[in-house]
C-alpha cells in the first residue's frame, strides 16, 4: 500500500471481475420467484467526466454504441449530466438480462479507453417489500450494496440490511460496511 493509498483510502477500482458484477442476474431472477422482489425496468452508469478529447466526444460515441444496441435489444437509453457534475447513461428494457449487459458493455467501453477509474458505479433499480430499492454495484470495491430511501434525504438501513442478506444468500457480493 503506497503512502497516498494509506493516508486517502483505497481509491483505485479494483480489477473488472465479470463473475462478481453478472452475479446480480442469476440472484435477481432467482429473488424475483419472492413476492418481496420486483425488477424495476431502469437501470444506469455513473461516471466522473474528465477533462479530455474522448470525454468530449463520449456522448455521441456511447450514443453510436448504445443506437446499435437498442437495435439488437431494445434497450432505450439517455445520456445527461447531473447537478453533481457526473454523466449518466440511464437505460430502459423490459429485459433485467439486457440491462445488465448493456450497462456492462458501456463500462467496458469507458474502460478500453483508459478511463475505468472515472466509473462510479451502476444502479439497478428493484422494488423490495412494496418499496422503491437500488442494487448499486460500486466499481472503486467491486461490490454490490443496497440502497433505499425513507423519504428526506433519509436512508432505510433495515430494508437496506434485509435486501443486502437477501442478496449474499445468492451469492452476491455485498459490501459489508452499511457506512459505504
Amino acid at each position: 500500500m503506497g503512502i497516498f493509498s494509506a493516508i486517502f483510502g483505497h481509491n483505485k477500482p479494483v480489477a473488472p471481475e465479470r463473475e462478481k458484477f453478472f452475479s446480480i442476474i442469476g440472484a435477481a431472477f432467482e429473488l424475483q420467484g419472492n413476492s418481496d422482489f420486483r425488477l424495476r425496468e431502469k437501470a444506469g452508469l455513473v461516471m466522473n467526466p474528465a477533462e479530455s478529447q474522448y470525454f468530449d466526444n463520449l456522448n455521441s460515441e456511447l450514443h453510436n454504441l448504445l443506437s446499435v444496441s437498442e437495435r439488437s435489444t431494445g434497450t432505450r437509453f439517455e445520456i445527461a449530466d447531473d447537478d453533481y457534475g457526473t454523466r449518466w447513461a440511464v437505460l430502459d428494457d423490459q429485459d433485467f438480462e439486457d440491462l445488465v449487459t448493456t450497462v456492462h458493455m458501456i463500462a467496458e467501453t469507458v474502460a478500453d479507453h483508459g478511463y475505468g477509474n472515472r466509473l462510479l458505479a451502476s444502479v439497478f433499480a428493484v422494488e423490495f417489500s412494496r418499496r422503491d430499492a437500488y442494487i448499486i454495484y460500486n466499481y472503486k470495491s467491486g461490490n454490490f450494496y443496497p440502497f433505499a430511501t425513507a423519504g428526506n434525504h433519509e436512508r432505510d438501513n433495515a430494508l437496506e440490511l434485509r435486501l443486502g442478506e437477501a442478496l449474499k444468500a445468492m451469492n452476491v457480493p455485498v459490501e459489508r460496511r452499511l457506512e459505504n
